[in-house]
């Protein structure tokens, strides 16, 4: 299976990409799509990266798996195309952060290519997914290639804010070392977790921007 990565990434995971298990990992993910309708579309498997350069990385934000709705997935975790209805889980993220900034203006494109020009590595744990199946490609490899990113990021990058959103992200802050970057943890912000009071008033986002003030580095216009 064909892929690449933006040209800042291939650097830093040119040992990485060339590793037997990621070789099986491709092979494994081709033979997912020629057999079945998955998504994100092939093409755009590694948008997390393209468009998040690694030089600029300040946050990152981790999710399970990619939407597994026709047309939904784009690459980005919580991401969505600009034409496609804001699922549950991204309109409760906008709601936190017009709660935070005491704001009332709701983005009409679920869309967050915006945050990932800006730094915000959203990157799912699992990159692939079948139609209509969730989760249904965690047998694949994956979690052993972002595992070494995360990893990778905390071990060679400083001043990062991590934001681990449910149970699932929160296992792989593992790897990260908390005395280097700032973690923040809470609920998920699917609708059944936001309602049980995990979600909402967690403040990650102006907690994000002071952090990166207090480090005088340039904030995120969420």
């Amino acid at each position: 299976m064909e892929f690449h990565l933006n040209s800042s990434w291939n650097t830093v995971l040119a040992t990485e990409i060339q590793k037997p298990y990621f070789k099986e990992l491709m092979l494994a993910v081709a033979n997912e799509y020629s057999q079945n309708s998955c998504y994100p579309p092939k093409e755009l498997i590694f948008s997390a990266f393209d468009y998040c350069n690694y030089d600029n990385l300040k946050v990152v934000i981790i999710g399970q798996d990619p939407y597994h709705g026709e047309g939904e997935a784009n690459g980005l975790c919580f991401s969505v195309n600009d034409s496609v209805k804001i699922p549950p889980s991204l309109r409760n993220i906008f709601r936190e952060i017009n709660s935070d900034f005491d704001r009332l203006l709701l983005p009409t494109s679920g869309n967050l290519e915006r945050w990932a020009k800006q730094g915000v590595l959203l990157i799912n744990a699992t990159l692939t997914v079948q139609k209509d199946s969730p989760n249904s490609h965690k047998h694949l490899n994956w979690n052993e290639f972002t595992d070494a990113i995360i990893k990778n990021i905390s071990d060679n990058k400083k001043n990062i804010v991590f934001l681990l959103w449910g149970s699932f992200a929160q296992k792989k802050g593992s790897k990260i070392d908390r005395t280097k970057h700032l973690v923040l943890e809470s609920g998920h912000p699917s609708p059944m977790s936001a309602n049980q009071g995990k979600w909402f008033g967690n403040k990650h986002f102006s907690k994000t921007n002071a952090y990166f003030k207090s480090k005088e580095i340039k904030e995120i216009n969420w």
